[in-house]
């Protein structure tokens, strides 16, 4: 199973390195055949921060990935103005689970993988997505089929965990999600945090 985290110049590190650092957590229990990479349109992207780091894969790659995350960053409007890039995205939701978060659901919008459905995202984002047809919902997360959408740097998690769940269970969501808790409150974080996933959960899975 390989999932792909779409990221860009100027991204936000808690977009891509959360989802990173929790859809990893897979594989690290076990799972020899579960992949994460980070895709970018370069060989290295550096982060609204000054962070740089390596791409593991390219974007094309990413369209043949499971499961495909668009992150968000301060260069987002500048990557959907540019078409060498977003020719390079072909991504099937009939096929992969899709997600975006914050700004990344603006390039989620102007690929037209959102049809006529609502979606979440950040404030800063939200008059954007709106220009771009798209209805914005004043909640955390949102997933509709194999698309879903989140808002604001910490829905990170509820990203993950939707992926996780439909990947492999919701067991499995569960577990990642109480390992990454704060000590002392993670019967409540993982109470709260499937409660945006159980919503929305679909039963079948595509492994």
């Amino acid at each position: 199973m390989h999932i792909a985290i779409l990221t860009f110049d100027g991204f936000n590190e808690l977009d891509s390195l959360i989802a990173y650092g929790m859809l990893s957590r897979i594989s690290l229990l076990g799972d020899a055949n579960w992949k994460v990479s980070i895709a970018s349109p370069t060989a290295r992207v550096t982060s609204m921060n000054g962070l740089t780091i390596d791409a593991h894969i390219d974007l094309k790659e990413a369209n043949s990935a499971d499961a495909v995350l668009i992150g968000s960053g301060m260069k987002t409007r500048e990557v959907a103005g540019d078409n060498s890039i977003l020719s390079q995205i072909q991504l099937d939701p009939g096929r992969q689970l899709i997600a975006a978060q914050c700004s990344g659901t603006f390039l989620l919008a102007k690929l037209g993988l959102l049809g006529k459905t609502p979606a979440c995202t950040d404030t800063t984002s939200k008059p954007w997505v709106q220009a771009a047809g798209i209805n914005i919902l004043n909640q955390a997360f949102f997933a509709h089929g194999n698309v879903a959408t989140a808002g604001g740097c910490f829905s990170a998690q509820y990203i993950s965990a939707w992926m996780i769940a439909r990947l492999k269970g919701m067991a499995e969501a569960k577990e990642v999600l109480h390992y990454f808790a704060p000590v002392g409150e993670k019967e409540e974080y993982v109470a709260r945090a499937l409660f945006h996933v159980d919503e929305h959960f679909q039963e079948h899975s595509l492994t």
